[in-house]
């Protein structure tokens, strides 16, 4: 049986003790928490495109730590507090994948944790999976 193993990576703040784990590696399997713009108390990024790109630099450093790359991503889900912020999400989407992007689920929703958070991202990869 593979093992659970939890991944962190000093880049990437983890939260409290017993809240949640923000990557969890499970033989090649790696999945990594809804990802915001916090960083401590401050939000990197006044919209969309800027608060996605701190989000997948997160999500980029948690899959390298767990021994993987972006490309062995192979599922995102996004949320987004106004569903016309898709084009930055997109955008800043395309500067962290190549080849065939991973399936993408993205909704709307009336709220994330802090009224400034205008993104969450969550993510699947299985390490060794791109070419």
């Amino acid at each position: 049986m593979a093992k659970r193993t939890r991944v962190t990576s000093p880049k990437v703040a983890e939260p409290p003790p017993q809240r949640w784990s923000n990557c969890i590696r499970v033989g090649d399997m790696v999945w990594v928490a809804g990802m915001t713009a916090r960083t401590g108390d401050k939000v990197q990024g006044a919209d969309a495109y800027e608060q996605s790109r701190t989000i997948f630099t997160k999500i980029k450093d948690l899959v390298e730590a767990a021994g993987g790359k972006m490309n062995d991503v192979v599922k995102v889900t996004i949320f987004v507090t106004n569903i016309a912020d898709n084009t930055g999400v997109w955008k800043a989407r395309a500067e962290f994948f190549t080849g065939d992007f991973p399936t993408s689920t993205l909704v709307e929703i009336s709220a994330l944790a802090a009224p400034e958070l205008l993104v969450e991202i969550e993510a699947v990869a299985v390490v060794g999976s791109s070419a």
